[in-house]
């Protein structure tokens, strides 16, 4: 009795501490599902996760562990080759024996081979196709850090989208309230008989369209707050910006002009480096193709041995005695054989080309004409790079003229909302009047957060090209 007692009080202990533990795991996850609903990412958070993360990215960083194999490979061209081979095989069946009698024989042999060869000289061939692998694993590490740079880019224009939207919002809602006062007080001078019904209707309809705006403007903030988290590719679930404050009281631009920009950018642009050693690659495409015109040396040397055995006999050999002419028979077994057949050779092989059909003065003159073909590709790639950047420098001079304008065309409009304001508390100024006045202000407020996410990013794309990296410090 006492030991079903302690029993059952074990199986009660096990229990409570059972649900204690799921307890604290259902805590733990609770938390850190709240962490992570609650935490707001920086754009340097979240353009780091997108590197390190995007599928595109670890794509191109498999493309580069490539081109290292291949550089391996390259390297193997230089070291000899060696290679082993064996066989055996059973005979069956009968012979002609030198008296012209049928001999029956059933036999089994085999043999084992090792070669072993080393090119000396193909016309530079290996030594080319090493320093191209040495190119190809450069060429992948710049094609990489150009996709890092475009998909960077991205995360910062979808980052300053997001804090766009979150600006119209606040605007958005400030007019809301704004609206819900006006209500309020023509609801109470309604209720004294010193405003009509009308009005309180107008100012009410107001009210339901900044709450649509309102509505509107939050479902920018979603939209773009999905596009920057799919872009991470993460869950857009409680997922967040930092809010960022630019100051721009003394805003210009940093450069009088591109070329400073673009002088610099030649030399750190990857789309410039990958140009140049495309060109590189194709100077080493002629000289592989002129390989074909130098004589090969090749240097080669192996050993192979031998064993055969007449089936249902022992292994011996017969021998004579030179002295007496004793003939008599020795053992002749698997070792011995292959010991008595061992043999060595080595030897040089030279291959000297005559004429194949021209086919490799072709080939020079195909990989000629593709290297000048390539080389244009360079220039192509400046005159892009250059084109990129007065067009981003432009951009970012007519963002700020843009900018230094709403700001002025702000004040006025705030200037003229706070008068308007006060004539209509007063009733000097009709409803439709201060909303006349009200939406122009709205105008500026959403025309002035647009040209300073534009000007922002301009000016940061120009530093970007400067070889400065984005920040919105």
């Amino acid at each position: 009795m006492r030991k079903m007692k302690n029993q059952e009080n074990n199986r009660m202990i096990f229990k409570t501490f059972r649900m204690k533990n799921s307890l604290l795991v259902v805590v733990f996850l609770v938390s850190l599902s709240s962490f992570s609903q609650n935490k707001k990412w920086t754009l340097q958070e979240c353009v780091d996760y997108a590197l390190e993360n995007n599928i595109t990215v670890k794509q191109s960083e498999l493309d580069t562990d490539i081109a290292e194999e291949n550089i391996t490979s390259a390297i193997g061209n230089f070291l000899p080759s060696v290679n082993g081979s064996t066989s055996g095989n059973f005979n069956f069946g009968s012979y002609i024996g030198q008296d012209g009698s049928r001999i029956s024989s059933n036999t089994f042999g085999s043999s084992l081979s090792v070669n072993a060869g080393v090119t000396i000289f193909n016309g530079f061939r290996n030594t080319n196709l090493y320093k191209q692998a040495k190119l190809g694993l450069e060429s992948s590490k710049v094609q990489l850090q150009k996709l890092k740079d475009d998909i960077s880019l991205f995360v910062v224009n979808s980052y300053l989208n997001a804090l766009l939207n979150k600006e119209n919002y606040k605007i958005a809602e400030e007019q809301y309230k704004v609206t819900q006062q006006q209500v309020e007080r023509i609801t109470v001078l309604f209720n004294e008989g010193s405003q009509p019904k009308s009005a309180l209707l107008d100012v009410e309809a107001q009210l339901a369209s900044n709450k649509e705006q309102l509505i509107n403007a939050q479902n920018s903030i979603d939209l773009a707050l999905l596009n920057l988290a799919q872009l991470l590719q993460i869950s857009h679930r409680g997922f967040d910006v930092e809010e960022v404050t630019f100051n721009l009281s003394s805003v210009e631009l940093l450069y009088n002009d591109t070329d400073q920009i673009f002088n610099k950018a030649l030399g750190d642009r990857p789309e410039i480096r990958a140009a140049e050693i495309n060109i590189e690659n194709s100077e080493l495409d002629i000289e592989m193709a002129k390989s074909a015109f130098y004589p090969s040396v090749s240097l080669g040397a192996g050993l192979g041995t031998s064993y055969q055995h007449t089936l249902g006999e022992k292994d011996r050999r017969t021998i004579v005695d030179p002295n007496t002419g004793t003939i008599s028979s020795i053992p002749n077994g698997f070792g011995t054989q292959f010991n008595n057949n061992l043999g060595y050779n080595v030897g040089v092989s030279i291959s000297v080309p005559i004429f194949n059909g021209n086919r490799t003065r072709a080939s020079v003159n195909r990989a000629i004409i593709s290297s000048k073909r390539t080389a244009y590709g360079l220039e192509q790639a400046k005159q892009d790079l250059r084109s990129t950047i007065e067009n981003a420098y432009l951009d970012a001079r007519a963002a700020l003229n843009q900018y230094q304008a709403s700001n002025a065309s702000l004040v006025a409009q705030e200037e003229a909302f706070r008068t308007a304001k006060e004539s209509y508390s007063q009733g000097v100024t009709t409803s439709f009047e201060f909303e006349q006045v009200r939406n122009r202000l709205i105008s500026a407020q959403s025309t002035l957060a647009n040209s300073k996410y534009n000007f922002v990013f301009k000016s940061k794309l120009l530093e970007f090209y400067y070889g400065i990296p984005i920040t919105l410090d």
